[in-house]
């Protein structure tokens, strides 16, 4: 089974609770004790099981991102306490009254999507959903989860304990963002007073005057700025750069990379902060463009040459034209990937390797 929810029910009015859920809630598997079956499982996909439901937790554990129980808190908290992980691996865990009345949000609220699927099963059912995160509970910003939305990554997590703490106990924070979206704030209110928005030199200037630092940028820090911003702070990567990359056919993986690594580190530019590479739809084939997309996760988006002549590009080559039927593959893919009209890198030729870099612009 490959649905990211489990639902289990132990009881008599929780199968029914259960059965009910499953019609509503796309992507779930229900899992309920055989001695209450009904004929009609096979047909829809439901697994019976015998014994205690502590058995089969482990492997539900293992294989589904949120599990919905139809059991009582107590006996949960009891069977789940011995195979809890981590809250960055840790599945969203849901927690339902025999009467459908309530929809507990019990484990991995924020990184396993608990407090989310909470609210969601809720409104399906029409139960009276209980979130204790206090960061949602006082709608400000959860920072485990800060800028998820976007895409953004967390490269600082060790300090994600400290730094919430200083935003729900409403102590002085600063947010300096230098890219990245910016409608990060989703409430219909202001941001607290606690919490300010500085640059980066005033943040560096000012340090005494706050206790937590939220970063986001995808610029690598020297160490001065980490000393100061990150004592106390998490560093979030926006993905906002693309990398529009020209090779030679049969260009092997390792060459590439290695080109990529070596100008973002020159550019003190983050890897992590890339969100997809661009090139023309000749390479849409390219084992080592290919390679490294599978290798780092990143997207690879392709264009036609007359889709790449449309963006006016700072080196025109006739040659690549002759070869291609774009004037350049590098430059206008990253261009119009980031939907700018600049770049940061024009153009680095290395090897069977041709890299541009663009930013794309805070939303």
């Amino acid at each position: 089974m490959n649905n990211p929810y489990a639902l289990v029910a132990i009881t008599k009015h929780g199968v029914e609770k259960a059965r009910e859920l499953l019609a509503k809630l796309p992507g779930s598997d229900l899992y309920y004790m055989s001695k209450f079956a009904r004929g009609d499982e096979e047909e829809k996909g439901i697994e019976l099981f015998e014994g205690s439901v502590r058995l089969i937790l482990p492997d539900l554990f293992a294989r589904y991102n949120g599990i919905i129980l139809f059991i009582s808190l107590g006996a949960v908290v009891r069977m789940i306490a011995p195979i809890l992980q981590d809250k960055k691996t840790d599945p969203g865990v849901v927690v339902i009254d025999d009467r459908g009345e309530h929809a507990i949000s019990v484990l991995s609220g924020h990184l396993g999507g608990a407090n989310e699927l909470t609210r969601h099963i809720a409104e399906l059912i029409g139960a009276n959903p209980v979130i204790t995160t206090a960061s949602d509970v006082q709608k400000t910003i959860p920072v485990d989860l800060f800028g998820r939305q976007f895409g953004w990554e967390i490269e600082s997590f060790e300090r994600a304990t400290p730094v919430s703490a200083a935003v729900v106990n409403e102590e002085p924070v600063v947010i300096v963002q230098e890219s990245g979206e910016t409608n990060w704030w989703q409430y219909d209110r202001p941001l607290p007073d606690h919490i300010r928005r500085v640059s980066t030199e005033e943040a560096l200037s000012s340090a005494g005057t706050w206790n937590a630092a939220l970063v986001i940028t995808h610029r690598l820090l020297d160490e001065a700025e980490t000393q100061t911003l990150l004592a106390n702070g998490v560093l979030y990567r926006p993905k906002n750069i693309v990398l529009g990359i020209g090779c030679n056919r049969g260009t092997e993986l390792a060459e590439i990379e290695e080109v990529v690594q070596q100008t973002l580190e020159e550019l003190r530019i983050s890897i992590k902060s890339v969100r997809n590479i661009a090139t023309i739809d000749l390479k849409k084939d390219e084992a080592g463009l290919l390679a490294l997309c599978e290798k780092y996760g990143w997207p690879l988006v392709t264009y036609t040459p007359q889709e790449l002549n449309e963006i006016a590009i700072p080196t025109p080559s006739e040659t690549v034209f002759k070869y291609t039927g774009a004037y350049g593959v590098s430059e206008p893919a990253s261009m119009r990937s980031a939907g700018v009209t600049d770049l940061l890198l024009e153009k680095k030729k290395s090897g069977n390797v041709t890299l541009s870099i663009a930013i794309v612009p805070g939303g």
